[in-house]
């Protein structure tokens, strides 16, 4: 379903209703993605707790306007702000992937009242050191600079190979092209956009912020992607509430790798908020 705000129209997704007090799973693609990623697993998360999903604003059936300014972390944090206050009117579960994990963090420390819990997977607070968080808008630089230059396909294809994937080479042919459908339905403005007003480099570091998340928070990271655990091993002590589960055998995105393993912690996660 499209809403409009402020001109703005950013497609919703509900994955499944129930009339209870339990304060719905809200789930946050990461960058290229959409709502479409998150269905395998809502399909299979405990239907208890309703479920829906946000395409970020440039992703899936959402706008993807020109000006960047929309696409900042506290302009991201509003809209979904504005989206909840229209649908749920109340607090959320988030559950947040990657560059949706960012979105959610800089949602719940901006909005603490509508945050019932967190779900981070392969999530980071940001980059403090500012020599590396150049190193990083350049290289973000560098993508967006592909983006504008070659087709989607061309686009979509160079970003699956990156080495932060390599894990998800294993699969069938048949899998990686379902995958990649899916990315080619992005609007090219909108992941230029994307990086230019939300990469992990321009993002203000939350480090600090992470002591105000007063809500349960569950941590998730793949075994295989050494770099996000490390981070997350690092950071869980930074959080009042915090657990962090590593899954074995998968990398960066454990929902897609490792599907029921990731539903699994999810479910044991949720239903272990015993003051919901």
């Amino acid at each position: 379903m499209i809403f409009e705000l402020a001109g703005l129209k950013l497609n919703v997704e509900f994955f499944h209703s129930v009339e209870n007090n339990k304060p719905p799973l809200l789930f946050l693609h990461g960058f290229t993605g959409s709502t479409e990623d998150w269905k395998p697993i809502t399909a299979k998360i405990d239907k208890s707790f309703p479920a829906i999903g946000i395409d970020i604003i440039g992703h899936g059936e959402s706008d993807s306007p020109g000006n960047e300014e929309l696409y900042t972390a506290e302009a991201i944090a509003n809209q979904l702000n504005n989206i909840i206050e229209l649908t749920i009117k109340g607090k959320v579960i988030l559950v947040g992937y990657s560059m949706g994990g960012r979105a959610a963090l800089n949602f719940a420390i901006k909005y603490p009242e509508k945050t019932a819990a967190l779900i981070l997977e392969s999530t980071t607070p940001g980059i403090v050191d500012e020599k590396l968080r150049k190193e990083r808008i350049k290289n973000d630089d560098d993508i967006i600079k592909f983006i504008r230059t070659h087709s989607i396909r061309e686009f979509v294809d160079y970003w699956m190979e990156k080495e932060i994937f390599s894990t998800q080479r294993r699969f069938s042919e048949e899998k990686r092209n379902r995958i990649k459908e899916s990315k080619l339905r992005n609007n090219p403005v909108g992941l230029a956009n994307s990086l230019l007003g939300f990469g992990t480099g321009k993002m203000f570091p939350l480090f600090e912020q992470l002591k105000d998340i007063k809500c349960k928070t569950l941590l998730i990271t793949g075994e295989l992607d050494t770099k996000f655990t490390n981070i997350n091993m690092n950071i869980i002590k930074l959080f009042p509430d915090a657990e962090h589960k590593i899954i074995k055998n998968a990398g960066h995105n454990i929902h897609l790798e490792e599907p029921e393993k990731f539903i699994i912690e999810v479910n044991k996660f949720i239903n272990s908020l015993m003051h919901l």
